[in-house]
């Protein structure tokens, strides 16, 4: 440990940001942030937009499987829930997009809940099989009740309105998406320095002794299913706002093992995890379809382009579990401890 890198207080030890280096780190990506739609391309500004609904719904699911340890393979279900909300208000009652967003995270927390329900007799395997049998059920309901969901075709999303201006273009989406996801990623960090996020650390280290302390499992595995499922929500009504249109296979069980993938890969149970881990799991398939252009026959092997992306994303999960099971997060820990300590370190 560094010299004088004790906590000298309980405040400084519940700190978001424990040095004056990170706090000047954070103010230069924030400016990065501010200036990067002005030079970067219409290409990166879709993957920036894409990359920030990633970020919410992986860290939703990191506050479920992460820090509760309950096991879910449905959170694209959620999403999917979310991005019908959003879809149903704009079709039939045109509601500010805000109030969509809020609606579409309450609808997907109300059915995370009851998805949840049995996570207060079944953990591990049996969870996530009840979770990915949820996921079916709901596909079911998108893609046969056509009166709401407009069935196998869908329903189209008019773009998001901001004071008269229309966001209906990457460069205007992302003034919205980025607020959005560093909101909803600084919420995620400070619930965990409530009782309730303690609570949530607890019955994943060990759910019996939790109960014995007088922590209530049937209300904190449900509470932590309804905020991952807001969080799904969120997402999926931003994900219907940047695509204008929502049909059931928007949401298969594929995007599911995604983002558990984005959060085994970023570092279970930290924030930074789902960050790291949901920009580095988009931006794997376009590196992909970067070296499949440079076959000469790629027209061809694109073909072969999503049973590749399933086969890696398994690669990386089964890696990260075997060599780095605490994900990119603890290797970007070694780093800045290297440099803290350089160039005295043993």
């Amino acid at each position: 440990m560094r010299i004088g890198a004790a906590k000298q207080s309980y405040a400084a030890d519940e700190a978001l940001f424990d040095s004056r280096t990170q706090r000047i780190w954070l103010g230069v990506l924030a400016v990065a942030l501010v200036v990067l739609p002005f030079v970067a391309s219409q290409y990166w500004l879709y993957l920036t937009c894409l990359v920030g609904i990633n970020i919410i719904a992986a860290t939703g699911l990191n506050i479920l499987t992460g820090y509760t340890g309950q096991v879910s393979l449905g959170q694209a279900a959620f999403m999917g829930v979310g991005a019908y909300t959003v879809a149903v208000l704009d079709k039939t009652l045109g509601t500010p997009f805000f109030i969509n967003l809020i609606a579409a995270g309450g609808v997907a927390m109300l059915v995370g809940m009851v998805v949840g329900i049995p996570s207060l007799r079944v953990k591990g395997l049996y969870l996530a099989i009840a979770t990915i049998a949820a996921s079916f059920i709901l596909h079911f309901v998108f893609a046969n009740w056509r009166s709401v969901t407009g069935g196998t075709a869908g329903l189209t999303v008019k773009p998001a309105s901001l004071f008269g201006i229309a966001l209906d273009s990457e460069f205007r989406l992302y003034w919205l998406m980025l607020p959005l996801t560093a909101v909803m990623v600084l919420g995620a960090a400070n619930l965990f320095r409530t009782r309730i996020g303690r609570a949530f650390i607890a019955i994943r280290d060990r759910d019996i002794s939790a109960e014995v302390l007088g922590i209530s499992l049937l209300r904190y595995k449900l509470l932590s299913f309804a905020i991952s499922s807001f969080y799904a929500g969120v997402a999926g009504g931003l994900w219907a706002y940047f695509f204008r249109s929502v049909t059931p296979e928007s949401f298969p069980l594929l995007m599911s093992i995604f983002f558990l993938a984005a959060i085994i890969v970023g570092g279970m149970g930290t924030i930074l995890g789902g960050i790291l881990g949901a920009v580095f799991m988009t931006l794997v398939p376009e590196a992909l379809k970067m070296v499949f252009g440079w076959f000469p026959n790629a027209a061809e092997m694109a073909v072969h382009l999503a049973p590749v992306r399933i086969m890696v994303f398994g690669i990386l999960i089964v890696g990260f579990l075997i060599f780095e099971p605490h994900g990119l997060a603890e290797i970007w820990r070694r780093v800045r401890r290297f440099f803290h300590l350089w160039p005295f370190r043993t």
